[in-house]
């Protein structure tokens, strides 16, 4: 069983994960708006990925035991400055969740959780993959400078990308 402090703790984080899938989409609308649909593609994907990280929590907490309790998404924002803030915005974001997951780990540590710390191993290295992924995606948007030639390939290039899978140019 699940203490009930670590309950509200995971049902927080299904929240976050659950913004983090509205910040991913209204990230990939804003790509759509700006004929980028390559990079909309793969900021639904990110979205989707997200849900999916909600959904393994929602499951675990009903696996242990604990009660989900579904709580309200504040909204995203949805104006972006530009392809290379989007991406900048996604590292910021992904460190802000790596902290969450962080504090979720020291709080089963605390609570000698040994199970919901088995389980959070998991995440913790899903962040390790996010943040280096949006840091690669930040170093190739500043190789692409002003180049609308350049933005062309590397829209491209994101758009037959999912996301986890190597997004350097070949």
């Amino acid at each position: 069983m699940l203490s009930e402090k670590m309950v509200k703790a995971l049902n927080d984080q299904v929240r976050d994960e659950l913004y983090s899938e509205y910040y991913y989409l209204a990230m990939s609308a804003w790509c759509e708006e700006n004929d980028l649909p390559g990079m909309a593609a793969f900021m639904a994907l990110k979205s989707s990925e997200e849900r999916t990280h909600a959904m393994k929590l929602y499951h675990y907490i009903l696996d242990r035991g604990g009660r989900v309790v579904l709580q309200a998404i504040a909204q995203p924002p949805s104006d972006f400055k530009s392809h290379c803030h989007i991406f900048e915005s996604m590292l910021e974001h992904e460190k802000l969740v790596t902290g969450l997951i962080h504090n979720l780990y020291g709080l089963a540590l605390e609570e000698k959780d040994y199970a919901t710390q088995v389980m959070l191993q998991w995440f913790i290295e899903e962040q390790v993959e996010e943040e280096k992924e949006a840091t690669e995606l930040i170093q190739q948007c500043k190789m692409i400078g002003d180049s609308e030639s350049a933005l062309f390939l590397f829209d491209q290039k994101l758009g037959s990308t999912s996301p986890g899978e190597e997004t350097a140019a070949n």
